[in-house]
């Protein structure tokens, strides 16, 4: 039986991306991304709980991550769930769990525009694991659309 390997996540950036140009040509970009879901205990207590993720973003996406996220910004990812082991210095054994993110739309007004916000995801082409193709922003607005914030 198959498995899925699948995470959405919304919430909103804990700081801003750190890209790293890679010697191979490649770039990757690693944010944190906090989640808060908040409801009310049995006394009626407000309570907030945040989850913190790591995120890597890689080429295109990276790219798109270092030109237009900052801390504070909100986004929607999806992604799959990597994990890495190894042994530290000491001989200790560590984990690290990470949403590799293979689809990002930027949620809020665009700095310049008012068509909403735009979204980024891979091309249809076929591209290899280490380097998802994806397609540019585009900021472009219908005729149609009036310079105000309204979401209807």
């Amino acid at each position: 039986m198959a498995g899925v390997n699948k995470v959405i996540l919304v919430g909103n950036l804990g700081k801003d991306p750190e890209v790293r140009y890679l010697e191979n040509g490649s770039v990757v970009a690693n944010l944190t991304l906090a989640t808060t879901e908040s409801y009310k205990d049995r006394n009626g207590n407000r309570i907030e709980n945040t989850e913190w993720h790591d995120l890597e973003m890689w080429d295109g996406l990276a790219k798109i991550a270092e030109q237009y996220l900052n801390k504070g910004k909100t986004i929607y990812v999806e992604g799959r769930i990597k994990s890495d082991t190894w042994q530290d210095d000491q001989g200790n054994n560590r984990k690290r769990t990470r949403i590799r993110v293979q689809n990002m739309t930027m949620l809020g007004a665009a700095p310049s525009t008012s068509g909403g916000a735009p979204s980024y995801q891979p091309s249809q082409q076929p591209a290899s694991a280490s380097q998802p193709a994806v397609n540019e922003p585009s900021f472009e607005q219908s005729a149609g659309d009036v310079s105000d914030d309204l979401p209807f």
